[in-house]
């Protein structure tokens, strides 16, 4: 150690005395040799020596590239910065889903973004729009024959085998997506024939595949050549329109609050975390599985980014685990499948509920932050 530590003080000696450009300079030992290949000379192939014959062939290890523009070039290069990727990420705004026949169209906006782009496609493509009902996410269009409306969507109901004396209208959907900030948009065709004044009701699933799937594609290309150009926000879509549909707080039949919404377990459980988020207690854990988000209502939501003041971090104020766990109170939110709904619930494990002033609060509040 004593050593070493002689060597360190000798060497701090040597690099502070003015005579040590043969360490540090140009031509000194410890010199940047970054630009050294500069000055490499290319010299003759290598060959064998007279005499020795081999079925190997001898190639060059390190070939100089035939596409090199200058090989006489001094002094340094720097290495010019990455293009940047702006220009390519409007490609991945929209991209196209499929699960069996079904298709749709999902895209990384909010559908208040979402909404004005897939009106503006249809309309641009020939259909009226009949009814509008942005607080469901949802519209659709006139009866119209395949005459009135553009020439790629005519030759999808050509394609798609209806019968030229058929008139057709769309519903188009707008659903929060499964992520947050996403939103998946649905078509769906009906038709009846041409003079007919029957009341044709859609269907939950798409009955003309082949028409649907061709407007999908129409519609995905469209948006994704739009991306770029920005677009408008539906304010009335987005008062209510990434809340779910129903939400109604009632009480089961021991009296115990219970918190209803009209989704598929998947959104709701992505809907439910973000307005535990967005409320004022803790989320402890989550345990997707079993549909379980663990709160402690004795701490304060943690905020993204948020960081200690200077006082608070010099006095001490982050608490101790001590005094977390002397003070918790730990409840566990439950989400479970009831038929067309989900349904929330607050429980203190899983044998026990809640008290009810208790499930009220927390139901409450979620149900406030959805709306």
């Amino acid at each position: 150690m004593k050593r070493l530590a002689g060597l360190s003080a000798l060497a701090v000696i040597i690099s502070s005395t003015s005579g040590c450009g043969w360490l540090w300079g140009p031509d000194g030992y410890f010199r940047d040799r970054g630009s050294d290949y500069l000055q490499a000379q290319e010299t003759a192939p290598m060959a064998l020596p007279p005499g020795v014959v081999t079925d190997k062939r001898l190639v060059p290890l390190l070939p100089i590239p035939s596409n090199v523009p200058d090989d006489n070039v001094k002094g340094e290069f720097e290495v010019p910065r990455p293009q940047p990727l702006a220009a390519i990420a409007s490609a991945s705004d929209y991209s196209l889903q499929k699960t069996g026949d079904s298709r749709w169209v999902l895209a990384q906006h909010v559908p208040s973004e979402v909404w004005s782009v897939a009106m503006q496609f249809f309309q641009d493509n020939g259909f009226r729009i009949d009814e509008q009902r942005p607080q469901t996410g949802e519209f659709t269009t006139a009866w119209q024959h395949a005459d009135e409306l553009s020439a790629p969507v005519a030759r999808h109901l050509t394609s798609s085998g209806l019968s030229a004396d058929s008139e057709t209208r769309l519903r188009v959907r707008i659903e929060p997506g499964v992520q947050r900030n996403t939103s998946e948009i649905y078509v769906v065709s009906a038709n009846r024939p041409l003079g007919s004044t029957a009341n044709v009701e859609f269907t939950p699933n798409s009955v003309n595949t082949g028409l649907d799937a061709g407007l999908v594609d129409e519609m995905l290309v469209s948006m994704s050549r739009n991306a770029e150009k920005g677009g408008s926000v539906s304010l009335l879509a987005a008062r209510d329109f990434d809340t779910p549909a129903r939400v109604s707080l009632s009480e089961d039949g021991s009296g115990n609050p219970v918190l209803s919404l009209t989704e598929d377990l998947d959104r709701a459980w992505s809907s439910v975390g973000r307005a535990l988020e967005q409320g004022e207690w803790r989320v402890e854990d989550i345990n997707r599985t079993l549909g379980l988000y663990y709160i402690n209502l004795a701490e304060k939501a943690e905020k993204k980014d948020q960081k200690p003041g200077f006082f608070s971090s010099l006095f001490g104020g982050n608490p101790s685990k001590e005094e977390v766990e002397s003070r918790a109170q730990r409840y566990q939110v439950r989400l479970s499948k009831v038929g067309d709904s989900v349904q929330v619930t607050v429980e203190e494990n899983i044998n026990t509920s809640a008290p009810p002033e208790v499930a009220r609060q927390v139901l409450s509040e979620i149900q406030d932050n959805l709306g």
